[in-house]
């Protein structure tokens, strides 16, 4: 596939470096020819200095052939008109990053995909669901619902006190049939799991289960929800006031913003909020507003730094629930070293999105697991499928990545050895970078 990327920042860099890694033919396009030159000697791709916005240097980076053009410069106008003028020049999809959810109404949607528009991404939005979803359910690093529910993904920190621990994923599967071990997270290394592995303490456990056995797994892995009532963000930004929009009037949430005309936003916008105007790095401050008090503390300022540090004195002061926006992408190993909780990045959430576009397979939803480098999907078996010709066990599966579940109309379960995958199944796959690719012709 031809994908053409305009703007080389973050999530465009991320990218490119994902569909690279898949030799996909991947042209990059930019105003900065400083940020092309660095970037094309790391990886092997195409790049065009020039503006989106100029016919000629689209035109330069071949679109009329190009499958896909994705506008992920950090200005919504120009990604806007850049897709509609690439539409124009024949390219087969377009995708824009925006930040305007206006964008996103349904009234809106069709005549944007008039205008040659056809898929609009709101990174802000996507990191605040991430966000609600960690406050809500205290028992996870990271919770992915499947089909509304009927399956689930939960990425748990496994401590000393699991009755898990030194178990093999064997005996596991064995004394819990609705209950699989997809991958485990292990000093930064994600590896799938074989029957002989077993789970130390320190682990971060992938597990995969149905609603109705959510609780069991906690049970398994020592774990002791709580339920959240007060929390404090840190920072009032644009991910920060989706996410308090999203979590509704039934939490009391404090914000403190060092920005006092944000704060006079924030405060008339928000009437279920309290919002103070300070620097949230002032440890007087936080001890006043009454950090040690808080359920939950979400730090989404600007700078990575800030939130892992925030988070880090949060948990120092007894705050069981903490959340971090870290979007310098070389930071997230040591964020998850230092156990602030969850961590959330736009651009890896952003990428991950995107991604799916470039596969030939049916995919209703992918993400990325932060506290991995590790994919999640869920495929649509189409007819005739090579996934549904044999059962689980004979289908020479990739070793990189692991069938977790399966959801039929409104059913689930648990995917075993001898589980016959039909036509039409959603089918919860967990993936290595290099198993991706390999996943394609299974479900194609």
């Amino acid at each position: 596939m031809k994908v053409v990327i305009a703007g080389a920042g973050e999530v465009g860099t991320h990218l490119a470096k994902m569909l690279t890694n898949e030799n996909h033919d991947i042209v990059l396009l930019d105003d900065s020819p400083e940020k092309l030159s660095k970037i094309a000697a790391e990886l092997d791709l195409m790049t065009v200095a020039g503006s989106s916005h100029s016919f000629q240097d689209l035109k330069q980076t071949g679109l009329a052939k190009a499958d896909l053009f994705i506008a992920v410069t950090p200005f919504e106008d120009r990604n806007v008109l850049a897709c509609s003028m690439a539409s124009y020049l024949g390219v087969g999809r377009t995708i824009a990053r925006i930040n305007n959810s206006e964008y996103l109404m349904d009234r809106y949607r069709a005549k944007l995909n008039n205008l040659g528009i056809h898929e609009l991404i709101y990174p802000e939005s996507l990191a605040a669901k991430e966000i609600v979803a960690s406050v809500k359910q205290t028992g996870t690093r990271q919770l992915i619902e499947f089909s509304s529910g009927k399956l689930l993904l939960l990425g748990i920190k496994v401590r000393d006190n699991a009755p898990i621990l030194n178990k093999t994923f064997v005996e596991i599967s064995q004394e819990n049939e609705c209950i699989l071990v997809v991958a485990i997270n292990r000093n930064n290394v994600t590896i799938i799991p074989k029957g002989t592995d077993y789970i130390k303490s320190g682990d971060i456990v992938f597990f995969v289960t149905t609603r109705s056995k959510q609780q069991h797994v906690f049970n398994l892995s020592g774990k002791k929800t709580f339920e959240v009532k007060n929390i404090m963000f840190l920072g009032g930004s644009r991910v920060a006031q989706k996410a308090i929009e999203k979590l509704g009037d039934q939490y009391r949430i404090k914000i403190i913003e060092n920005d006092f005309k944000r704060c006079q936003k924030l405060a008339d916008k928000f009437e279920n909020a309290l919002v103070i105007n300070g620097d949230g790095r002032n440890l007087d401050l936080l001890k006043e507003e009454g950090i040690g008090k808080m359920d939950a503390f979400v730090a989404t300022t600007g700078n990575s730094e800030t939130n892992i540090l925030s988070c880090h004195l949060a948990k120092s002061y007894g705050v069981r629930r903490t959340v971090a926006e870290v979007e310098n992408i070389a930071y997230m190993g040591l964020a998850e070293n230092m156990d602030i909780g969850s961590l959330v990045n736009k651009k890896l959430i952003t990428a991950s999105y995107i991604y799916r576009f470039t596969l030939n397979a049916a995919i209703s939803k992918v993400k990325c697991l932060t506290a991995s480098d590790a994919e999640v999907f869920e495929f649509i078996a189409k007819p005739n499928a090579k996934i549904t010709l044999k059962p689980v066990k004979d289908l020479d599966f990739p070793e990189e990545a692991k069938i977790g579940g399966i959801i039929r109309g409104n059913n689930s379960f648990i995917a075993k050895g001898d589980t016959h995958i039909q036509e039409g199944d959603k089918v919860v796959v967990f993936t290595l970078p290099s198993g991706i690719k390999k996943l394609e012709k299974f479900f194609k």
